[in-house]
């Protein structure tokens, strides 16, 4: 440490005589030292006043400048873990991918303790107070290869993880001269210049990871075609390449990157790559672009067309019956990528291939599997193909029914809950078509959802609920239901399941179904003695005029055919109270005001649920509506006053 203090007192001196012999000997002390201790030296150049020096000292003339911003760079990066993509005088610190790979393997944050990192801004902002930045930023104007370098792994430095490194450097234009830099050298392939390449990546990655409005900032600039080029240029520079890949997965994140990423050919160049990988780490750092790359439609076609499901089946087989850790969570996200891909309709419609397509039979062959990520995946991928009438209509004629009933019945002891919920919304999204109804009825649908009446977990009641729906349309079909005790009654229940808006809602449109499909006096009686009336009546006052309409017409139903059962509980829920005020209220829909009407008209049967209606003055209210812009409105409330009228 004493000759350390020395050569800091002597630097004082000679950084004001500018010798340069001099200068060039104490900068070169200085390294050595930072490569023995980098954080104890950095204390004492910190201590010593030294770092304010330097900002003189970088000057475009001077032959020692590169050696000032090789210390700069070297005290900034201290206490941090560093990508150490070649020799060590080409480090800078670019934390977010080890640390990723870190943190898996070493759970609860231990990378601090690992690494014995001081905080995490320890010398950025002294750097910065010192006035640094502009004059490391005017240094990228250089033609000086050496003085670019390390004022590119400066400043990335500086701006690692640090707020006031990050905002010096755009207040100062660095990162615009940066991505000129890279847009004007990205087709030399020499060693050198690709070493340039990829400290220009890794600072720009370093000014705007994790901060939206900076990558917004580079996205604006133009980055994402120059890395793009990069990627197919330097495919074979495995430093600049994950470079690349990090930077594409730190922009991919934001919405506004996806248009330009669509404009350019990410897809063909990210498959080409992928093909050429055989290491895990590697095809997985290629998997943190994909997934959020394949959010956007345009890009799921052009992976389609690219060739990456092929690969990803390649995957699924290769790994199938692998029981290591690596190759089970490579399985997982690559057919988790598979069901994502599926989500496009146009990327969809391709791999369907009218129902022959070889992804489609090798989907369907995962349903049958014993591996219960491929389960989960097959069932997903049914669903996402189950998305237009044709499809449907041929994969049930196909036989994927039963597939998926067997496999609902292989996890119906197990509780898979995944596997229950994809296969549930596989069988929903075929049950659409009418067509498909009274095949999957007569096929036992409904005997193999109703198994699952007794799960605990909203996902799969919000599901088989929806499939339920989405199959009685037919009259026997709700009437057989509708008069199934043990599923009203569980109806019943979650519409009082507030903690999970979905499962309610479901439920209370599956009681309203029943009631609307069947037109029966015994489901009526079934779901009175069960105490579904309150609901449908609360239904009626939903938000949704779906949802207020299918409980309108259940209740009208109710009136026509059951009143005297249901008078009590219509009478308690407060009906005619309710449909007072959505006929007085403006905002209600047409169709609303109409069935509110003729569910008045029905009630008139009942005496007590009659002196209500006369006791709300209904009279005034309707006769308002004798003149509403639409005519059936108004019809309805011309015959809705005479039969009050009449009544009265």
């Amino acid at each position: 440490m004493d000759n350390l203090s020395d050569t800091l007192k002597k630097l004082k001196i000679t950084a004001v005589d500018r010798t340069e012999d001099s200068l060039e000997g104490c900068l070169d002390c200085l390294l050595q030292a930072l490569a023995q201790n980098n954080m104890e030296t950095s204390e004492n150049i910190q201590g010593s006043g030294t770092l304010q020096l330097f900002a003189n000292l970088l000057t475009p003339q001077s032959s020692c400048t590169a050696k000032v911003a090789n210390i700069i760079a070297e005290v900034a990066k201290n206490g941090e873990v560093f990508l150490k993509n070649f020799s060590a005088g080409d480090i800078f610190s670019f934390t977010p991918y080890l640390e990723h790979i870190v943190k898996e393997r070493s759970p609860g944050g231990a990378v601090d303790k690992a690494f014995g990192c001081q905080p995490k801004e320890f010398m950025r902002i002294p750097c910065v107070d010192a006035g640094l930045i502009s004059p490391l930023v005017q240094l990228l104007n250089s033609k000086d290869q050496e003085v670019l370098l390390q004022t590119g792994r400066a400043l990335g430095n500086i701006c690692y993880d640090s707020h006031e490194g990050r905002s010096a450097v755009d207040q100062a234009g660095g990162a615009q001269i940066v991505v000129d830099h890279l847009r004007s050298l990205c087709g030399r392939t020499d060693p050198a210049n690709e070493k340039l390449l990829t400290v220009f990546c890794g600072m720009l990655m370093n000014y705007s990871n994790e901060n939206d409005s900076l990558q917004a900032q580079l996205i604006n600039m133009g980055v994402i075609p120059t890395l793009v080029k990069l990627l197919g240029i330097h495919c074979q520079n495995a430093a600049l390449t994950e470079m690349c890949l990090v930077a594409f997965g730190n922009l991919a994140e934001l919405e506004s990157s996806k248009e330009q990423f669509a404009s350019t050919n990410i897809a063909e160049e990210l498959v080409k790559l992928f093909k050429k990988q055989i290491e895990h780490d590697k095809r997985e750092m290629i998997f943190e672009v994909l997934a959020p790359l394949a959010e956007n439609d345009a890009i799921k076609l052009q992976l389609v067309e690219a060739g990456l499901v092929e690969c990803l089946l390649e995957i699924v087989e290769q790994k199938v019956n692998s029981e290591k850790e690596d190759d089970i969570a490579e399985l997982k996200t690559a057919s988790d990528l598979m069901v994502l891909l599926l989500l496009g309709d146009e990327s969809m419609q391709k791999l369907f291939e009218g129902g022959k397509g070889n992804v489609f039979q090798k989907v369907l062959s995962w349903l049958p599997s014993n591996n219960h990520q491929l389960q989960l995946a097959g069932a997903l991928a049914i669903a996402n193909f189950a998305r237009n009438d044709g499809n449907c209509i041929h994969m049930v004629d196909s036989g994927i029914v039963e597939k998926l009933m067997d496999l609902l019945d292989r996890h119906e002891e197990d509780g898979n809950v995944t596997v229950q919920h994809a296969a549930l919304s596989a069988l929903r999204n075929l049950a659409i078509p009418v067509i498909n109804k009274a095949k999957m009825l007569s096929a036992g649908v409904t005997d193999a959802v109703l198994k699952f009446l007794k799960s605990e977990m909203p996902p799969v009641q919000f599901k088989l609920l929806g499939t339920l729906r989405m199959l009685i349309d037919a009259q026997e079909a709700a009437e057989q239901l509708g008069k199934n005790v043990k599923l009203v009654e569980r109806l019943v229940e979650w519409c009082e399941a507030k903690d999970h808006a979905g499962v309610m809602g479901e439920s209370n449109r599956l009681l309203s179904a029943l009631i609307r499909h069947s037109k029966s006096k015994d489901v009526i009686k079934t779901i009175v003695q069960s105490g579904g009336i309150k609901h449908l009546v609360t239904m009626a006052t939903s938000e949704h005029v779906i949802m207020q309409n299918e409980a309108l017409v259940a209740l009208a139903l109710i009136a026509a055919l059951e009143l005297g059962t249901a008078e009590k509980d219509l009478e308690s829920a407060k009906l005619v109270q309710i449909l007072h005020r959505l006929l007085a209220d403006e905002r209600s829909a047409p169709e609303i005001k109409y069935n509110s009407m003729v569910l008045i008209c029905a009630l008139m049967g009942s005496e007590p649920l009659h002196k209500e209606v006369q006791d709300l003055a209904f009279l005034d209210v309707i006769s308002k509506l004798r003149s509403h812009e639409n005519k059936s409105v108004a019809q309805q409330a011309s015959l809705t006053e005479q039969r009050l009228t009449v009544e009265s």
